[in-house]
């Protein structure tokens, strides 16, 4: 699915040092991250959401129902793929972290093969000593972040690049590539977007009628294999075709996507260029460039999905926790910024010098290393605040509170697992009749009533007019970074309706 104009490396075939070299660097990376949160607070994750994953695996692998309460169905679960992998280490009798952290450090070991494979194909003159493609992937801190999140951010990207190898390497196998973007969808509701360039590079790259519609059919087929039964999924489950998070996401964040446009593509813009990727921008020009001489509409397309992914993510949901939404999207634009400057070393505006080579490498290095830093920074502060905050205060109400006691919650991961007291979930995942009043106050204090809360437990600055109803019996007086962003401390109140 490229133009004949792309040459290619064929000998840029993968050794076992190569091999040895990327699993080794995960797994270094993997234990910098959890000594530091060890030696920090302790082990554990920087999200909330995965341990929402963690309860629906959990009850798959030992109830063998789909559901956050048990006995309650739920599509609360954005990314079923992912809650099964995770139900396997249950079923091995593993422990939650050691099970999802092999699976993300396995994710990022094929991340930095497909990256490290995609560039030896594409760029003749790449012949490393090491595989130091690879090794950017493994070490970027957005990607390590994700790896090791708990959650099924660095499945999708290792399905992205796939799919983004597909357009890049001249594949022909449209009905293989079409399951694979079915499977997406199973991993998130976003994979729908990859049609977008796939369709097109079969029209731009088949000249005949006939082909291009035989084509299409097939790739449509691939895809309908696993969309369908995705959508039939979700029916069952919910009575809607897409899970509960897509459709309250799009309800909490109305504010946002009526602020200012320019505010929120500079918000973008911020955290998408926080590290290599800022080096690597002159690359993905004149990868863009280069597409456009040569008619390689692979690269131009590729390029067009990343761009288009990022503006229509910041179009509906705001910028926050580093931007793991759109961070498929970075992937790509490593992959096609790399593969502009190493093109540049054999031709293009850049001159053809060692030095020039030498320079690079020793900038990309250094901001790569100084990332790293903040990376791990980054990812030990998350978890501190994820454990301090939501684990420890889930297992104070498990402890504490009455065992029949009903609780409302906006944030509802670390009580789900935790925890096994009745929840009514504020953000709709597991409660979507809130979806339509999830953001006003009013109502929602109305509904908590009606249903009988007897505790909220929330962040002291979230939501003041809500809280204020509630009685404070319970703060988290452990320092954290939200504290300086005004949520304050994790709280436990006793419900009260004037």
């Amino acid at each position: 699915m490229m133009s004949a104009s792309l040459p290619s490396n064929p000998e840029g075939s993968f050794s076992r040092r190569d091999i040895f070299v990327l699993a080794a660097a995960v797994a270094v990376s993997l234990a910098v991250y959890l000594i530091a949160c060890a030696l920090s607070y302790r082990i554990g994750f920087p999200l909330d959401d995965s341990w929402i994953h963690q309860t629906y695996a959990r009850n798959l692998a030992l109830r063998g129902e789909w559901s956050f309460l048990p006995g309650q169905p739920s599509a609360g679960s954005t990314s079923p793929l992912w809650t099964v992998l995770l139900s396997l280490g249950f079923l091995l009798r593993l422990s939650p972290y050691t099970w999802t952290f092999f699976l993300g450090g396995l994710f990022l070991f094929g991340v930095s093969l497909l990256a490290e494979r995609n560039l030896r194909f594409t760029v003749p003159s790449y012949k490393p000593a090491i595989p130091w493609v690879g090794l950017v992937f493994v070490l970027e801190w957005h990607l390590a972040w994700a790896a090791f999140s708990g959650m099924e951010t660095i499945l999708y990207i290792f399905i992205i690049l796939l799919v983004m190898n597909v357009l890049l390497m001249n594949s022909r196998n449209y009905l293989a590539v079409g399951m694979v973007v079915g499977i997406s969808i199973w991993v998130r509701p976003d994979g729908l977007t990859l049609l977008v360039p796939l369709s097109l590079a079969v029209v731009l790259m088949n000249s005949r009628l006939a082909s291009r519609l035989k084509t299409l059919l097939l790739l449509l087929i691939g895809f309908g294999i696993f969309f369908f039964p995705y959508l039939l999924f979700n029916l069952i489950i919910s009575d809607n075709p897409m899970p509960n998070t897509f459709y309250a996401k799009q309800a909490e964040y109305i504010l946002w996507q009526s602020s200012p446009l320019g505010e929120r593509l500079l918000l973008l813009g911020f955290q998408f260029f926080q590290g290599v990727t800022f080096v690597l921008i002159p690359g993905f020009i004149q990868s863009v460039i280069s597409g456009v001489r040569k008619r390689s509409w692979g690269v131009l397309l590729a390029a067009g999905w990343t761009i288009g992914y990022a503006i229509l993510y910041v179009m509906r949901l705001p910028v926050y926790q580093h931007g793991r939404y759109f961070m498929p999207a970075m992937a790509v634009f490593l992959l096609l910024g790399l593969s502009g400057f190493l093109n540049n070393f054999s031709v293009g505006w850049i001159l053809k010098t060692s030095l020039v080579h030498r320079a690079f490498i020793m900038i990309l290095s250094t901001v790569l290393m100084i990332s790293c830093v903040f990376g791990v920074y980054t990812y030990v502060q998350d978890v501190e605040l994820i454990e301090s905050q939501m684990v420890d205060t889930a297992i104070w109400v498990a402890k504490n509170l009455p065992p029949d006691a009903l609780i409302a919650a906006h944030d509802i991961g670390a009580l789900g697992y935790f925890d096994q007291h009745p929840l009514v979930d504020l953000a709709g995942l597991i409660s979507p009749d809130v979806i339509p009043f999830i953001t006003d106050d009013r109502r929602l204090a109305e509904y908590m009533d009606a249903r009988k809360v007897q505790y909220l437990v929330a962040f002291s600055g979230w939501r003041p007019a809500l809280i204020m109803h509630g009685e404070q019996i319970h703060i988290v007086d452990r320092e954290a970074e939200n504290i300086r962003v005004g949520l304050g401390s994790m709280a436990v109140y006793r419900w009260s309706l004037p």
